[in-house]
């Protein structure tokens, strides 16, 4: 937390106990830490499910334009793996924005509340901040005059200057009281808060991977025919690239 010093107008009796600023100072700085943390992660959380929307829609639009490839019209048992390989990436796509929406409720939304709260607890302490500035430039007023000799003018003034101090220091002991007893309340209330959208979050990956797991051991079973180790497909198409390169039609000039 951040305090512009004043160099005029500032009291010589310390108004506001060094233990008490202190106090203030670290609650308030650990609610702009939370403040903080809170922006951070949900601007990460809207970045990991568009990551998610993205990755699904491009395994659909994967499978789809292999399905539209002229290879598939050539081999029945290619096309029927690619149709199998289609239909499960339409199956992972629908899962994943049911759990995208699912964070966008229970999570994003609940982050993006909790944020909007901050502005006037930032406002509070501003104004407290105000308060206690006019608290300093009055209670040095009042003690110029006490130092000043006692006369009727100077007591006069003196009389004023304690009765213009005395409903601001008021307000400024009733504002920095409510800070500091609500502060730590509401920085103790984020576990309450977010704990049920933090469960909600693993609950929703939970239930997407386990259906991730069912999909794709579908597809599993249609397509695990024995055939060709990666090594060996790597070696047949390397030869086959080499046949490629020997053609007239790309053979360098």
């Amino acid at each position: 937390m951040s305090w512009i010093p004043f160099k005029i107008g500032q009291p010589k009796k310390q108004i506001v106990p060094k233990t008490v600023e202190r106090d203030f100072e670290r609650e308030y700085g650990k609610l702009q830490q939370l403040e903080d943390q809170t922006k951070k992660l949900q601007k990460d959380m809207k970045k990991s499910t568009d990551a998610d929307v993205a990755m699904s829609k491009s395994a659909v639009k994967i499978s789809s334009d292999l399905l539209s490839n002229p290879l598939c019209e050539q081999d029945p048992n290619f096309l029927a793996m690619v149709t199998a390989l289609d239909t499960a990436m339409k199956r992972m796509d629908s899962f994943n924005q049911e759990k995208v929406n699912q964070i966008q409720k229970t999570v994003i939304e609940p982050l993006k509340k909790f944020s909007s709260v901050f502005p006037s607890l930032n406002m509070a302490v501003k104004r407290r901040e105000q308060t206690l500035q006019d608290y300093k430039r009055l209670q040095s007023k009042v003690e110029k005059y006490e130092e000043k000799e006692k006369t009727g003018p100077i007591l006069a003034k003196l009389h004023q200057a304690r009765e213009e101090l005395r409903p601001v220091k008021e307000d400024f002991e009733a504002k920095n009281k409510q800070l500091l007893e609500e502060m730590p309340k509401f920085y103790s209330s984020r576990i309450d808060y977010f704990e049920p959208s933090f469960e909600s979050l693993i609950r929703a990956q939970v239930v997407y991977y386990t259906e991730m797991h069912k999909i794709f051991g579908d597809l599993t079973k249609q397509i695990d025919e024995p055939g060709l180790t990666d090594e060996q497909r790597e070696k047949e198409n390397e030869a086959k690239l080499s046949e490629l390169r020997a053609l007239s039609i790309v053979a360098d000039d």
